[in-house]
């Protein structure tokens, strides 16, 4: 029984170590962000980590510009922007620019979803 007790104490300290060296770290990288650039950085969700916000609206829009179905491909635009953080640059192709999470998306049946 003793020795049960010790080993749930010894975890407990080890994961309360491990939170408290996150947030040093944490605020050490916020500290190093310039002043003019902190106001783009967003901390959201559970895994405390700095994403730069960016304008899904406005570059799908540009990217949607010359699509046969605009209306189309600005909501699967925006769907990709709000969970990659990214939106390759110009009308078409350079899906590979925004990495995996952009290019390895699919609808239900099958066919790439992000344009």
């Amino acid at each position: 029984m003793a020795v049960r007790v010790l080993l749930a104490l010894g975890v407990l300290l080890l994961c309360l170590s491990e939170v408290s060296s996150d947030i040093k770290v944490e605020q050490q990288d916020i500290t190093n962000v310039d002043k003019d650039q902190e106001a783009s950085f967003l901390v959201r969700g559970g895994n405390r980590r700095l994403m730069q916000e960016i304008d899904c609206g406005g570059l799908c829009k540009q990217r949607c510009s010359l699509h046969s179905r605009p209306n189309r491909c600005n909501r699967a635009c925006g769907t990709c922007c709000l969970r990659c953080k990214c939106v390759p640059p110009g009308t078409s192709g350079n899906r590979e620019a925004c990495g995996t999470c952009y290019t390895g998306m699919t609808t239900h049946g099958n066919t790439t979803k992000c344009p």
